[in-house]
């Protein structure tokens, strides 16, 4: 468990292959800050731009760890897959304070960067995301982008199956202390809708279904 917090900003500085085929994942060689990896142990969770990730080997002093990432999880996200900077997050523990929200460390959909421009003394980040998280984005709701717990300040329903819009403003310390500051349009990246969200949609889908399995056949038009 997770909170959107960036904890450090890293950088994927060695990918290996762990096989001769696309069946097989990768093992990422991971750049910590100094002094990152101090309270770090063997088999924590850290999550990579939103993904969470095990430590399979560590050196502290270096400040190097490195995690093994399967086929299934690169097909699911965004950047994994090739060296650069990444956002840090260790996982929550339980006397932490929840600074974001809550975030499970699950990728559910990988969006487009439309716009990343500054505004002011801010910056206006617009994403295209997929036609299925569309109901799960509402105005001043949570998003997790690449891992940072960020607040949507507007949706945009596009025409058709062209998925959605949201713009989110992102105020100079987000854009100086996470790895968001490297997104240009076009760039892709990690999506985590709000656990609340998810659960209640679950409700709602189960409520109606269950309620439409109660009406007697004959009821039916």
């Amino acid at each position: 468990m997770f909170t959107g917090i960036i904890t450090g900003v890293g950088r994927i500085a060695v990918v290996h292959d762990l096989g001769s085929s696309f069946q097989y994942g990768k093992q990422l060689t991971i750049e910590a800050p100094a002094g990152y990896l101090d309270d770090v142990a063997l088999g924590d969770s850290i999550a990579l731009n939103g993904a969470c990730m095990t430590v399979t080997t560590f050196d502290a002093a270096l400040g190097r760890f490195t995690i093994d990432i399967s086929a299934e999880s690169l097909d699911k996200t965004a950047g994994l897959d090739q060296t650069g900077p990444v956002n840090l997050e260790k996982a929550l523990r339980a006397h932490d304070r929840l600074g974001g929200h809550i975030v499970s460390g699950h990728v559910d959909g990988i969006g487009s960067v439309q716009r990343f421009e500054q505004v002011g003394e801010s910056h206006d980040l617009r994403i295209t995301c997929p036609p299925a998280l569309a109901k799960f984005l509402a105005y001043k709701g949570s998003i997790t982008v690449n891992g940072v717990s960020l607040t949507v300040n507007a949706v945009e329903d596009l025409p058709g199956d062209a998925g959605t819009v949201m713009s989110i403003n992102l105020i100079p310390h987000t854009v100086e202390n996470t790895a968001l500051g490297s997104l240009t349009a076009g760039s892709r990246v990690n999506l985590e809708i709000d656990t609340i969200a998810r659960y209640v949609e679950r409700m709602l889908a189960y409520t109606a279904a269950a309620q439409k399995a109660a009406v007697p056949s004959h009821c039916v038009p």
